[in-house]
């Protein structure tokens, strides 16, 4: 295994099944592993703790050079090794199918199984499996059951592992190991399935395996054939959605940020936490984006999930919430993990619960409003909610906050969380006036003129020519950028002209943003460039017509993802290194946005903006 201070985010690539996700490095490690959903305990966390985290790692003994790929448009990976005396296939994957398939040949819920396949000479290969339950944080023992593999359990959990070959448990059961090789043509399988509460369902290797992985290629195959997206840079959105449908919670229907905690933002430092949750945040462009690439089904379970959620602490809104729309996320460290490149603290939960972000009031009345304008309908109670929420927007909009980007410096009055509210209530006046709801229309478009007239006079800065971050302020920040996304600004004006100008000359390096530089948000180092901020940038120069400047910015951009396609949360832009939690939905969120935008506009059409001042529904 790399050694953790060689180590880099972009090393690793992701699998999943829409429950789980397990993050595998390039020597064919699994580092990270929660089960039975994102935001469960590890069992594997060697990502953050090599010595105690646990692993599962299948690689050649002897020296290697290896190169992977996702096969074809899916999230099965495969990694190949080529070594003095041979090259041998890695194929990894939790398998998945439709219900149909299942109902005719029963599945585990929860396995990853790893396919080793032979093409050349022969190769000596070694097993090494080190499961650590609950963070490192129990006791793992291991138990020989001959046929029915090894099992590890922890309270009323336990996974099994199945392979082809023996496995020898080593002194005091808590790791086990296997060496064989294989020669050209041969094929060895080895499964891990995880239960809880319920007999463990254990299935065949061999040929069985094999057509378990054939069902899940297709499966994947097919789904990313219902992509309808037919512009440039097809290749980073396909992958762009496929990374989205794995952070997608299928039995919920919600997106999370990503699937691991305390990836650093700066290599070292405190800036570490738990992204394993979903923000309403990004519920406009994630919803924008199924919808627009033909995916109406999980379009509409986001949706569904966004509206069950907000109920819950209705008509206030909370930044975070979990993935069946728990609102309590007490943030915590685990002091016996040693990080990330030594980056601590490790955490779990995430203290954004308790900040106040008015921004996100605006992102979900516009995902509602994006969903009616496509079509969509919504009933009594949802439109009752909507008003509630529409109604809070013209009690505390006001207010300071925690902003967008959650600083924990206190609380201040952000120019784009003002904007957002104006972009609430401005969605909501056009339902009504499209007679998709009811509301007291002047008295929220009395809110709405106040709000523009202060974004106008106290969010703009004459000196500078731009809007800036804070209400009488002179500091920018990428959010700024969306001000033309959604409209609450006209894109070609000299306003929001001079507001890009001024991000990109103030935020920019290397073709990449910062979200913010120089501001006090509570925390000590610095961060990467953002990466949803780069991609962001594309999409307010395709909006102010420079077409070409645009794609251009977006080619640059891409060349930062990882060989397999990946994002992180942030860049680096000096070393081009990841930083952040990996993969970032929300960055990869951006890529299908900006990509779409764009196409939009070299088409000259304006079919993807949101309607400003109380447009068409």
């Amino acid at each position: 295994m790399i050694g953790a201070a060689q180590r880099s985010i972009s090393d690793y690539a992701i699998i999943g099944n829409t429950r789980s996700a397990a993050l595998i490095s390039r020597d064919g490690t699994i580092e990270w592993l929660c089960w039975p959903r994102f935001d469960s305990a590890s069992w594997f966390a060697a990502l953050l703790d090599p010595e105690r985290g646990g692993l599962f790692s299948l690689r050649p003994t002897d020296a290697f050079h290896a190169t992977r790929r996702y096969v074809g448009d899916t999230n099965v990976l495969e990694t190949t090794f080529r070594t003095a005396g041979g090259e041998l296939r890695l194929t990894d994957l939790m398998p998945v199918a439709s219900e149909d398939a299942k109902r005719r040949e029963l599945w585990p819920a929860h396995e990853i199984l790893r396919r080793m396949e032979c093409v050349e000479g022969e190769v000596s290969m070694e097993l090494a499996y080190s499961p650590r339950p609950d963070y490192a944080r129990a006791g793992a023992v291991l138990d020989d059951r001959g046929r029915l593999g090894i099992f590890c359990g922890n309270g009323d959990e336990v996974l099994v592992l199945c392979a082809e070959d023996p496995l020898e448990i080593s002194t005091g059961s808590r790791d086990a190991r296997a060496s064989f090789t294989l020669r050209k043509g041969e094929r060895r399988y080895v499964s891990l399935v995880f239960s809880k509460r319920e007999p463990a369902v254990l299935p065949p290797l061999g040929a069985a395996a094999g057509a378990r992985v054939d069902a899940s290629l297709a499966w994947w195959t097919q789904w990313i054939a219902r992509c309808q997206y037919d512009g440039p840079f097809r290749d980073a959105v396909v992958r762009g959605a496929l990374t989205l449908k794995l952070m997608t919670y299928a039995p919920s229907g919600a997106v999370i940020a990503a699937p691991t905690t305390s990836l650093p933002e700066h290599r070292g430092g405190v800036r570490n936490w738990d992204y394993r949750y979903c923000w309403l945040r990004d519920s406009s462009l994630t919803l924008q984006a199924l919808l627009d690439l033909g995916y109406t089904a999980e379009a509409e379970s986001f949706l569904s999930w966004t509206i069950h959620t907000t109920r819950i602490t209705w008509p206030e809104l909370q930044v975070v919430y979990t993935l069946y729309g728990g609102a309590e996320l007490a943030e915590q460290e685990l002091p016996h993990l040693a990080g990330f490149a030594s980056s601590r603290p490790v955490r779990i939960g995430n203290g954004a619960e308790g900040q106040l972000q008015l921004d996100i009031y605006g992102e979900v009345l516009d995902a509602v409003y994006q969903y009616v304008r496509r079509g969509g309908r919504l009933d009594g109670l949802t439109k009752r909610m909507i008003v509630g929420l529409g109604e809070t927007v013209c009690k505390r909009w006001r207010e300071p906050d925690e902003g967008i980007w959650e600083i924990r410096a206190g609380r201040r009055q952000h120019t784009y969380s003002k904007a957002m509210c104006w972009v609430a209530l401005d969605r909501l006046l056009a339902l009504h006036e499209a007679k998709q709801l009811e509301l007291p229309a002047e008295r929220f478009a009395r809110e709405r003129a106040a709000i523009r007239d202060q974004i106008e006079q106290r969010g703009y800065n004459e000196r500078l020519g731009s809007y800036v971050s804070v209400l009488d302020g002179d500091d920018v920040d990428a959010s700024l950028l969306m001000l033309a996304r959604y409209r609450s600004v006209d894109p070609s004006s000299p306003r929001m002209r001079g507001t890009l100008d001024a991000i990109r000359s103030r935020l920019g390096a290397n073709g990449l943003l910062y979200r913010y530089r120089g501001a006090d948000d509570g925390l000590p180092g610095n961060e990467g460039a953002f990466g949803i901020c780069s991609f962001w940038a594309v999409s307010a120069q395709a909006l102010a017509g420079d077409i070409d400047g645009a794609a251009t910015t977006f080619e640059g951009v891409l060349r930062f993802a990882n060989d397999v396609g990946l994002f992180a949360e942030e860049i680096d832009p000096a070393t081009g290194a990841a930083l952040g939690n990996f993969p970032q939905a929300f960055t990869h969120v951006g890529v299908i946005d900006a990509a779409l935008v764009l196409r939009a506009a070299a088409r000259g059409d304006d079919t993807r903006a949101a309607t400003a001042g109380g447009g068409h529904v």
